[in-house]
């Protein structure tokens, strides 16, 4: 099977479609990642075939104040863009990223199958849960369903005004205006942090974290016997400036040692106790007692999948929902804002309270039960060529 994976270039996004096209080399098919060139060396040192993903640079029309005229506007253009490339590959299936919708728009004028990948949890609304993005627990008893009701009624709004962007998008370059949705959905996170809801939909799969390192490279720790406190700044331009600073401030004196993962050069000056710069992380993070990041998921994942617990400090986007669902399940602590004080209490507490740590450890254990992306991907094709 011969496979384009379509991802923008952000470490959130591109990440995960790193690790699915690994998944689909090592089962035999052929994978061609669409992508920024930001990844290209990356992918190639990997034995990734990528391509470069075209229509990404923002335009004198783009509206980036309109989070739907964002995403569906620039998605019909992307599928413009990439449609040569891709009707040169000739794939028999498409992945695409559910923030590139492109790709699964030039699909579909191909008259190829697609599935849609969510590098995180369920995203869509739902009539049994708050709006995403909320961070709220779905309600209970008379008072909770009814406050989810009202917030949805606020909120639906919005979510029809980005309808109404998808189909005039959709209409834009010859398709349908209504939208018959991915063949499947490819949801890409632990079960702890999915939420159950009344109308899961059709043929959209739990499979687990798609964890993806960046570099061969291994950071080593600070020496000595103290616990091993791993920070990982956000990669999102949403995250909370400012961690690397306020974590050594609020560490300093704790009985810790500090190593912090990341891919911008680290900052001067720093203590002896504290050492930084590009390095796997699921090899530090196997090494840690506590984990402090932004909320992303894919540290939170990368996280809670080896059985560490996490100090959240969520930033902007979906961070919210992510760091609350995590605090919810047990394995997280979140903390907002961002200052010294709070840092060093919080991680006090998570070194302390053992129950953060058993909570991690029942996350993992929670990934036994996710199902196989590449023979889901192989069932999409097989019902393809049925019909």
């Amino acid at each position: 099977m011969r496979v384009a994976v379509v991802a923008g270039p952000d470490p959130g996004h591109a990440f995960p479609a790193l690790a699915l096209c690994e998944r689909f080399r090592a089962a035999g098919d052929e994978a061609v990642l669409f992508t920024g060139p930001r990844w290209f060396e990356t992918a190639a040192a990997a034995g990734i075939a990528v391509r470069r993903l075209r229509g990404l640079a923002p335009r004198a029309v783009d509206d980036d104040a309109d989070a739907g005229r964002r995403i569906h506007e620039r998605a019909a253009h992307i599928s413009t863009e990439i449609l040569p490339d891709l009707d040169a590959l000739r794939p028999d299936l498409v992945v695409s990223d559910v923030l590139t919708a492109g790709g699964g728009m030039a699909a579909e004028r191909l008259g190829v199958p697609w599935v849609e990948l969510s590098p995180h949890p369920l995203y869509l609304p739902s009539k049994g849960l708050p709006p995403i993005g909320s961070g709220l627990a779905p309600g209970t008893g008379l008072r909770g369903r009814a406050r989810d009701t009202v917030l949805r009624a606020l909120t639906a709004r919005d979510v029809a005004a980005g309808h109404r962007q998808r189909a005039a998008a959709r209409e834009g370059v010859g398709l349908p205006g209504a939208d018959p949705g991915p063949a499947a959905r490819l949801i890409a996170t632990l079960p702890a942090l999915e939420v159950p809801r009344p109308d899961w939909p059709a043929h959209t799969h739990v499979v687990g974290p798609l964890l993806w390192e960046p570099t061969d490279a291994v950071l080593e720790p600070p020496p000595g016997t103290e616990p091993l406190v791993m920070v990982a700044p956000s990669t999102a331009h949403t995250g909370v400036a400012g961690m690397v600073e306020t974590v050594v401030e609020g560490l300093d004196g704790a009985g810790v040692r500090v190593a912090v993962s990341m891919l911008d050069a680290p900052p001067p000056e720093l203590p002896g106790w504290v050492r930084a710069g590009l390095g796997r992380q699921d090899v530090l993070v196997r090494q840690a007692a506590v984990v402090i990041g932004g909320g992303g998921h894919g540290l939170l994942a990368k996280s809670l999948l080896a059985g560490v617990p996490v100090v959240t400090v969520p930033g902007g986007g979906d961070q919210w929902e992510l760091a609350n669902r995590a605090a919810r399940q047990g394995g997280s602590l979140l903390i907002r804002p961002l200052t010294a004080d709070a840092v060093r209490a919080a991680v006090l507490r998570v070194l302390e309270q053992p129950g953060y740590t058993v909570a991690a450890g029942a996350a993992a254990a929670s990934a036994a039960a996710v199902a196989d992306p590449v023979a889901l991907c192989h069932g999409v094709l097989e019902r393809s060529a049925v019909r």
